[in-house]
């Protein structure tokens, strides 16, 4: 491997300092078509190997864009194959460091095949190791497909990513709407955050070690931060979990996915006792590094929050990480851009629930009210445990609007009346605690070692389910 290219800089930033093996580096093309003599083109223009983070073993591929392009021929594709076999027999994380200017238009059908080879281990290492990619330079056509075939992927400030370039879409050009920068990928969802290159590849290091190597590994290590710790300030910043969540996490540290995307739902990584748990928290409120507010929401279900959360919980069940929620929610989306979709997009993240079987909690850390509670990891859909907040509440509807139902035709006063009544009988979380749809109260300052608890207790949980091969909801 040439240590001086960008490529493979790129290898040696994400890994521990000489751990990189490099397979495949005499790998050339062979291509003949177009009169062409095959290039002696170093390693091909990919670099494909092994090493560690943090002591554990990955594999990883890096694009050379000063080796035809980067582009994807058919012994390209073959070198980061053989990687993806490699790293499922060993039951190891593969990451993808990508920057290529697409399809080698050389190579006609082999290289297209090429992309198929790809598809297919991608498909075939989904749910089984973790897949992490990231964005340099350029990435179009089919292997921006690639891309979001992996389980998490980060994009550098100045890089391109496209299924078609700008410029040749109809009516439109770069200068006009330049589609393929990164803030707006984040924005749509199709990579997890966008960061100077350098922040890029020490986010992968530390994302990594907060994974689990493949689907029968735990994420677990050594907890020096006070498992009986309050957390002050969570209470606080309950408006923005993200913010709240850096009180309740192991050392502070917490990982957010999609960030740039659908942030009235925040999903994230933290540890607790040393252990990964994977976080969905609705979110009323963004709070800057300097605690100013630069965004609020409505404490309701949006259908790009539900799709967000779902593919979220997906690879936490696929790999065996326990999930807990925030929850605060008042109810759907009822606006007429909202409407559309959002029945589906609750419909696959109460299946989405409903379906995993790792260890549940469910916090409620505010209200809890209608179908949209219900969907966000409700008892009824299989939380193991539900903790709340002594302010909190659970509710069909709120009191007011259920008063005026209520008491259709009646005076004012006992509309008042009704509406009192129905706030202590039903909108209570005693209430909720006297009909078991609450398990434990606790004051917010306690819910770190609530939390650890709780996570330690279903430690060994076990679910059987139906035999079938897959939902279909």
């Amino acid at each position: 491997m040439s240590s001086s290219s960008k490529a493979g800089q790129r290898i040696l930033s994400v890994l521990d300092e000489n751990s990189f093996v490099e397979i495949g580096a005499l790998v050339t093309a062979r291509s003949t078509d177009f009169n062409q003599k095959p290039e002696k083109a170093a390693s091909d223009g990919v670099i494909t190997g092994y090493g560690t983070i943090d002591g554990s073993l990955v594999f990883i591929y890096s694009q050379d864009s000063a080796v035809l392009g980067g582009s994807v021929g058919e012994m390209h594709a073959k070198k980061i194959a053989n990687i993806y076999e490699m790293a499922i027999r060993n039951g190891a994380p593969i990451i993808g460091l990508l920057d290529s200017t697409g399809l080698r238009l050389q190579e006609g059908t082999d290289a297209l095949n090429a992309f198929g080879l790809l598809y297919a281990e991608a498909a075939k290492a989904s749910g089984v190791i973790p897949q992490i990619t990231a964005v340099f330079g350029n990435c179009g056509g089919g292997l921006s497909v690639l891309n979001s075939m992996s389980d998490f992927s980060y994009m550098a400030e100045d890089a391109k990513l496209f299924v078609s370039a700008p410029n040749t879409l109809a009516g439109n050009t770069e200068e006009k709407n330049d589609t393929a920068k990164a803030a707006l990928k984040a924005e749509l969802g199709s990579v997890d955050e966008v960061l100077p290159e350098t922040e890029v590849l020490a986010k992968i290091r530390l994302l990594a070690g907060y994974l689990p190597s493949n689907n029968e590994d735990e994420a677990l290590v050594e907890c020096m931060d006070d498992l009986n710790r309050e957390v002050p300030v969570f209470a606080s910043n309950i408006a923005d979990p993200a913010q709240a969540l850096t009180d309740l996490a192991d050392d502070g540290i917490v990982i957010e996915t999609k960030k740039g995307y659908a942030k009235e739902m925040v999903t994230a990584f933290i540890k607790l006792n040393g252990a990964t748990v994977g976080v969905v928290a609705n979110r009323s409120k963004v709070y800057d590094e300097n605690a100013e507010e630069v965004a609020s929401f409505d404490t309701v279900l949006t259908r790009n929050g539900a799709y967000k959360a779902v593919k979220f919980i997906d690879f936490c069940d696929s790999f065996e990480i326990p999930v807990v929620t925030l929850t605060n929610v008042t109810g759907f989306d009822a606006t007429l851009s909202g409407e559309n979709g959002l029945d589906i997009a609750a419909a696959k993240l109460a299946a989405a629930f409903a379906d995993a079987t790792v260890p549940k909690v469910n916090v409620i850390v505010g209200s809890a009210v209608g179908s949209a509670y219900t969907v966000m990891n409700s008892k009824a859909l299989g939380a193991d445990l539900t903790i709340a907040v002594p302010e909190a509440k659970i509710a069909l509807m709120d009191a007011k609007i259920a008063a005026q139902i209520i008491g259709d035709g009646k005076s004012a006063d006992e509309v008042a009346e009704i509406r009192k009544s129905y706030e202590a009988l039903q909108n209570g979380i005693e209430s909720a605690a006297a009909h078991g749809y609450v398990d434990q109260i606790a004051p917010a300052s306690d819910l770190r070692k609530y939390l650890i608890g709780a996570l330690e207790m279903l430690y060994t949980k076990r679910e059987d389910r139906p035999a079938k091969k897959h939902g279909t909801v």
